[in-house]
């Protein structure tokens, strides 16, 4: 005889790749990237990829909010963003755009 009963599934957790590594984290594409929240390692890799993504999305204006506080966050945001070679040229974002708590980050159209 069949059960048509549906058996539930076993939640574990967020999905996972290689065996425990760092869930994926999915996020909207744009134009704001909100740093809080992600370890300053990931933010290395983290930026490109956001960048990447908006410019596939004809998006050519990004801001990145690293936060204030002690500046790591910013530093690392600066550091990736000068080693990028379609990025042509980025400042600390305005007082209504969060002043020296983000950057804001101007990408070449053409690279």
């Amino acid at each position: 005889m069949r059960d048509d009963r549906e058996t539930p599934m076993a939640d574990d957790g967020p999905d996972e790749v290689d065996g425990g590594a760092d869930p994926i984290v999915e996020m909207a594409i744009d134009g704001t990237l909100d740093l809080h929240g992600f370890s300053p390692k990931d933010v290395k890799e983290l930026i490109p990829c956001y960048l990447d993504e908006c410019r596939q999305k004809g998006i050519f204006t990004v801001r990145i909010i690293h936060g204030k506080g002690e500046g790591v966050l910013r530093t690392i945001t600066h550091s990736a963003l000068s080693r990028i070679p379609y990025v042509q040229k980025f400042s600390t974002a305005g007082h209504g755009q969060g002043g020296w708590g983000a950057t804001v980050v101007e990408l070449d159209k053409d690279g």
